[in-house]
């Protein structure tokens, strides 16, 4: 089994598809630094199976395809193809069936390897194998690298073997060799499982076993159930069919029955119809009778209520009553001071006409000095600012003596009113005894007229009056009066 070709596409720096013949002889790769001589060797490596990517000097395995240049776009697959003649059919039985074998391996980014021969996808271990087989493969000494012949002198016995038994063909043999003893191992555990499991089962057996029994059983008492129960059933089918006939039979009499109910009912209806109709004019009487009675109970209850009320208003009436015989002796006590009272009065109203007319003077006096002083004014504003101080202070005198008059006036109807309101009681409670002495102080008013500027002539007020529930609030006869009150 010889190597004939070598095709790459999109490893490494080969974006385009590559193909390197190998024909018979020695074949050489001459070129500067860089230019991709190590790549073939690699891809050789690769392509039978290398699967570190320290071994192909890249980061990851996407690595080895084609990432791009200046001037083309990265690739995001990466295949090599290794044409092999196997005229002389050493491969493996699996792959021995052609005299041309295609081993390809293809990468795709993030994706994984996949290997073919001659199209059909196989394992990396059949290729590994197939490689083996030939002497050759991903670690094989024949590919020899920079520093590898130093690594041979100074290999230690067991590496210098490896070499040994690859030159002589029996590495293939040792890999299997050692998949055999891995298999072995796997067949062993597996043994080893089944001897557990067959203990398992052998103990389940022990149980089934039991259950088997106990279903055996069970079917037995369950078909003796059956037996008993369909013996049941048809006691009681039988027993139905007797009740069904007796059913039939009383459904018969309650037929009968049930018409004579219904003739019986149409009787009863007729009856009821009658009797309705002869109740018609009672419902009315008596809808009649019921509207009376329930507006004489509203009446009743009217006149209760105004019953009470009555005799509430007949309290209240005593109770005003005792007040008023209470308050008529009050009064008769006060006649006697209200007739003092009354000529204190007329005493006041004579002193009040005699200063009306007073000041009727004064005011006439006031008009002659006011056209005196009228005079004057066209003479000098001095004198004639004097004049209508003068002229004011005499007005608001006029004034006030004209608003003391009518009060005087006023109060004079209003104790007359009263005098009246007093003598109109009535005359049938006893006469009251006569009224004790009393000292009746008279508050006096100072009401002072102006004969001159700045001089008032004092004023006598009449005497106050006891309280009583038939006299008026007191009334102020002017802004310069006052009136004090003493019981």
């Amino acid at each position: 089994m010889k190597f004939t070709r070598l095709k790459l596409t999109g490893f490494k720096s080969f974006c385009d598809t590559t193909e390197l013949y190998l024909e018979p002889g020695l074949s050489g790769v001459v070129g500067p630094n860089g230019c991709g001589k190590s790549n073939l060797v690699e891809a050789l490596r690769w392509v039978m199976g290398e699967s570190s990517y320290k071994a192909m000097r890249a980061s990851g395995m996407d690595d080895v395809i084609f990432s791009g240049s200046g001037s083309r776009p990265g690739r995001n697959t990466a295949e090599v193809t290794l044409v092999l003649d196997n005229s002389d059919r050493t491969a493996p039985a699996p792959l021995n069936n052609a005299d041309v074998l295609e081993v390809t391996r293809r990468i795709e980014r993030e994706e994984g390897s996949v290997y073919r021969v001659n199209g059909k996808e196989v394992r990396a271990r059949d290729v590994q194998l197939l490689f083996a087989d030939a002497s050759t493969g991903a670690h094989s000494p024949a590919l020899v690298r920079q520093g590898q012949i130093g690594e041979l002198i100074a290999a230690k016995p067991q590496q210098r073997r490896a070499l040994l038994e690859e030159a002589a063909g029996i590495s293939g043999l040792h890999s299997r060799r050692h998949e055999a003893e891995l298999r072995l191992r796997a067949a062993e555990q597996n043994l080893e499982r089944v001897d557990d499991i067959i203990a398992q089962v052998e103990q389940q057996l022990e149980t089934l076993r039991r259950q088997a029994r106990l279903a055996v059983r069970y079917r037995a008492l369950s078909g003796d159930i059956r037996k008993a129960e369909a013996t049941l059933f048809h006691i009681r089918w039988i027993a139905a069919r007797f009740n069904e006939k007796d059913a039939e039979a009383a459904q018969a009499k309650l037929v009968r029955e049930l018409a004579d109910a219904q003739h019986v009912e149409l009787e009863a209806q007729k009856i009821v119809f009658l009797a309705d109709k002869a109740l018609a004019p009672l419902r009315e009487s008596e809808a009649a009778a019921g509207a009376a009675l329930q507006r004489l109970t509203i009446l009743a209850e009217q006149l209760d209520s105004e019953a009470r009320r009555a005799a509430s208003r007949l309290n209240e009436l005593t109770e005003r009553l005792k007040q008023i015989e209470q308050d008529a002796v009050r009064e008769r006590t006060l006649v006697g001071e209200s007739d003092e009272a009354l000529k204190a009065a007329a005493a006041e109203r004579a002193q009040l006409e005699t200063e009306a007319a007073n000041e009727q003077q004064a005011l006439e006096a006031a008009r002659t000095a006011a056209d005196a002083i009228a005079a004057e004014v066209a003479k000098a504003d001095a004198d004639s600012r004097s004049a209508a101080e003068a002229l004011a202070q005499l007005r608001a005198r006029r004034a006030a003596a004209e608003r003391s008059v009518n009060e005087a006036r006023t109060r004079a109807q209003r104790l007359e009113a009263q005098v009246a309101a007093v003598v109109r009681e009535p005359n049938s409670s006893p006469a009251p005894s006569p009224p004790t002495p009393r000292s009746l102080p008279v508050a006096k008013r100072s009401s002072r007229r102006s004969l001159a500027p700045g001089t008032r002539k004092p004023k006598q007020s009449p005497p106050s009056l006891p309280p009583s529930p038939h006299r008026l609030p007191p009334m102020r006869s002017g802004p310069n009066c006052s009136r004090s009150r003493r019981r």
